[in-house]
């Protein structure tokens, strides 16, 4: 009960601050419960910076911001060694990746090799820098904003980059009474700042121990190995689905079932995350004709539940 009542309080603080989107704030919320890191992808304006910021702060987790940009070095994320002359020494001085919650805004416009500086910190929860490996605050996520491909200035996240990442979702244009909230000048972003810690560092690992608690039966199983078995039958991706996906899709499912007040995973919950999990990691085959979101909800459509 205690950990519902946390949740529902939870989501109805964030709600207040991206008005219109419960689906989202939910799948965002799902994400960091499992454990995983959380890709944001849509047009720049729409709240992605917003909301990152109100998660970290809702959480009460340490919180850096990096804003991306071409010139970014690997250096500017995971810190320098520096020569102090009163030491007669070199002090190293960490850079923003040691925090709890890690907002690499516009990661795609940085480049390739900067992304790169984030895959030991994203999969280990550490970094090496200078031959020394250096633990990261614990719990450490990652929520990155992405502008589409198509805009100037954009590099392409690296398919191991996008495999880090447990979920990508899209916000998408406000409604109507959303947008009027907005154009009315009531800002969101204002709201952001001063909202409060609902849950600490402490709170939040049990939330996600609770998470780790929740059922999922053999039948269930077998369900998620069919949707990943269609994935790899070149009838629907040009590849499919990796062990390490498949791992992630069950955390994500079992944290959607803790939100709804569940001990057990049911199929409705696989099915719910399924697109949000997979298809950043999937590339449709050249005859779909549809985007990859689409090509995993057809696929899914088309698997019988066990």
């Amino acid at each position: 009960m205690q950990t519902q009542h946390t949740i529902q309080k939870l989501l109805a603080q964030l709600n207040t601050v991206i008005v219109g989107k419960p689906a989202q704030v939910q799948d965002c919320l799902t994400c960091l419960l499992a454990g995983g890191h959380l890709l944001i992808e849509d047009v720049p304006g729409v709240g992605k910076t917003t909301l990152s910021h109100a998660l970290a702060r809702t959480l009460g987790l340490q919180f850096s911001r990096v804003q991306f940009t071409a010139d970014l070095m690997p250096s500017d994320l995971t810190g320098v060694s520096v020569y102090e002359r009163e030491q007669q020494n070199f002090v190293f001085h960490p850079g923003p990746v040691f925090t709890q919650v890690l907002l690499a805004d516009e990661i795609n416009r940085a480049s390739p090799k900067t992304q790169s500086a984030l895959l030991e910190a994203m999969e280990e929860k550490q970094v090496t820098v200078e031959g020394a490996t250096r633990a990261l605050p614990q719990p450490f996520f990652v929520i990155a904003t992405q502008n589409p491909l198509e805009q100037l200035g954009t590099y392409a996240l690296p398919e191991s980059q996008l495999d880090r990442f447990l979920m990508r979702i899209s916000l998408g244009y406000p409604d109507q009474a959303a947008e009027f909230q907005l154009l009315a000048g009531q800002g969101h972003r204002d709201i952001a700042n001063q909202l409060p810690a609902l849950t600490s560092a402490v709170e939040l690992k049990f939330l996600q121990q609770e998470v780790s608690s929740v059922r999922a039966s053999d039948a269930l199983i077998h369900y998620v190995q069919a949707l990943i078995a269609a994935t790899r039958s070149g009838r629907w991706f040009v590849q499919g689905l990796s062990p390490r996906a498949g791992i992630g899709l069950i955390r994500a499912a079992k944290a959607q079932a803790l939100i709804h007040g569940r001990d057990y995973v049911a199929p409705d919950d696989v099915q719910a995350i399924l697109p949000q999990t997979t298809a950043h990691r999937l590339v449709p085959v050249s005859s779909a004709g549809r985007s990859a979101v689409e090509q995993v909800r057809a696929m899914m459509d088309s698997v019988p539940l066990q």
